[in-house]
């Protein structure tokens, strides 16, 4: 078998990748460089859009943008991952346009702009771009190309304030969701955009995503020998998009037949039954949707308890309880997911369960520090033996939020 295949965090160096990538592409300088963090979800999946609590925090992999600004409203957009650069004026961003990688960049800009943020007459900028988080992995890649090129704009025409105050903070956030949903039309939260600026070093967020409030949480794994595994399939997304947006449009159906602003604040799953039932909608299908919303929400809200308690090892069985939730209420695994969640807990991770959009991507494993390599190899002869994609792994350590350099 072949050496491990691990995703490095970032270094300084991605930095000087960065501002390289720029002067080669844009000749001269970058006024500066800026970079937001990939993040992983500890549990709390596919409820931020259903009003729900999740737990998420930044990774130490980060997307790097070396940026300089403009006076003549264009946009031009270079990437040290992906050969498909684009320019085009910031008037001409529009539902759709542009496509790809680049829609998240300049929707960003855009909604800035629309939010007020930006004057138009000042939002041209160049972009370089270097990613460290992995792509198509489930860990963010899309928020943090938005968040590292908004506290760059934020910093360049904000009087540098940066990410200095709460509302600003809440500015960037709201941003990069329009940017994901008006701009290249994906249906997502604000938990990615959240963790990308609120995240700190040794913490985990409790995010209620019904009012956005967010209470940081210790995370001390180092401290009690713990490490949080994330096992990054490289199978490919099976019909992602059409699949998330029917899982929300679901949820979205369930809370206007009980009549709720957000499913994910009904007290229980015999109050929604009954509230359902009383209107005709007893489609088993739309009420495993709202099973996994609801137990989701209150596993979450159980592992915060345990985080402010320091009773980290203590969350496995809540792993495990999320990732069957996953699987069975929202349908959401796959043969590569499976095979990792069961590697993992065969070689004695304490909990592990599938992260992101599903149906591909990764999976996470809270592990005792000492068995990481034995969780590894055991990941990958499990996926050998079912003749699925050989996995990457990286050690999920919580990191800071996006800023400058």
């Amino acid at each position: 078998m072949s050496s491990v295949s691990w995703h490095p965090p970032s270094t300084a160096a991605s930095a000087k990748v960065a501002a390289a990538l720029f002067s080669a592409s844009f000749g001269g300088d970058p006024t500066g460089v800026w970079s937001a963090p990939g993040r992983v979800n500890l549990i709390g999946e596919h409820v931020d859009y259903a009003g729900g609590v999740c737990l998420p925090y930044a990774l130490p992999h980060r997307t790097w943008a070396a940026v300089r600004p403009r006076s003549d409203g264009l946009l031009r957009l270079v990437s040290g991952q992906l050969d498909e650069p684009w320019t085009g004026p910031v008037a001409e961003v529009r539902p759709g346009h542009p496509t790809g990688w680049a829609a998240y960049l300049a929707g960003t800009v855009w909604a800035l702009v629309d939010e007020g943020v930006l004057a138009p007459s000042s939002s041209g900028v160049d972009v370089a771009v270097h990613s460290d988080v992995p792509v198509g992995a489930g860990l963010s890649s899309s928020a943090a190309l938005e968040c590292s090129l908004g506290v760059a704009l934020l910093d360049l025409y904000g009087g540098g304030a940066g990410l200095a105050g709460s509302v600003t903070r809440s500015r960037l956030v709201r941003a990069g969701v329009r940017a994901e949903n008006e701009i290249a039309l994906a249906s997502t939260g604000g938990m990615d955009q959240v963790a990308a600026v609120h995240s700190r070093a040794g913490h985990c967020l409790r995010l209620d995503c019904a009012s956005f409030e967010t209470r940081q949480l210790p995370l001390a794994l180092a401290a009690r020998q713990l490490a949080v595994l994330v096992i990054n399939t490289n199978a490919p997304h099976r019909l992602v998009d059409s699949q998330y947006q029917d899982r929300r449009a679901a949820v979205d159906r369930a809370a206007a037949l009980l009549r709720v602003a957000a499913l994910g604040q009904v007290e229980s799953v015999e109050v929604a039954r009954a509230g359902l039932a009383a209107v005709g909608a007893d489609d088993p299908v739309l009420l495993r949707r709202v099973r996994h919303v609801i137990t989701e929400t209150a596993r979450a809200s159980a592992a915060a308890e345990l985080l402010e308690a320091g009773r980290v090892a203590e969350l496995g069985p809540l792993l495990d309880a999320s990732h069957a939730s996953l699987r069975d209420d929202y349908a959401l695994s796959c043969p590569e997911l499976e095979s990792a969640v069961d590697g993992a807990r065969a070689a004695g991770a304490l909990g592990a369960r599938l992260v992101g959009g599903g149906f591909g991507g990764s999976a996470i494993a809270l592990v005792p520090a000492a068995s990481v390599d034995a969780v590894v190899a055991e990941v990958r002869a499990t996926a050998a033996r079912r003749g699925l994609t050989e996995p990457s792994f990286l050690l999920a350590e919580p990191s800071e939020a996006a800023g400058r350099g």
